[in-house]
């Protein structure tokens, strides 16, 4: 008699409808302008990287540019393929 109370209770809830937390709007504005930062900072980097790889080149120097070079694509592949990894997980 309990369990029939029971099913009856919980077949009288209906399924609620998915909806946005209050604050999503504003996250996702967010979200995009951090996402925009990132790529202006990795096309920054690497411009920067090339330019200085073009100055020890031409002066002769030591050449630590390639690295700085090769960090700034790697972490620009990261950065824009993180949304693609949290889609992926979620």
């Amino acid at each position: 008699m309990l369990l029939a109370a029971v099913t009856d209770t919980l077949a009288q809830i209906g399924n609620p409808t998915p909806e946005a937390p209050p604050l999503a709007d504003k996250i996702m504005q967010l979200v995009r302008y951090l996402t925009w930062f990132i790529l202006l900072s990795g096309i920054i980097a690497i411009t920067v990287a090339g330019g200085k790889f073009a100055w020890e080149k031409w002066t002769g120097s030591s050449m630590e540019s390639p690295k700085m070079v090769a960090g700034a694509m790697i972490g620009g592949v990261v950065a824009t393929s993180a949304g693609t990894i949290m889609n992926a997980m979620l």
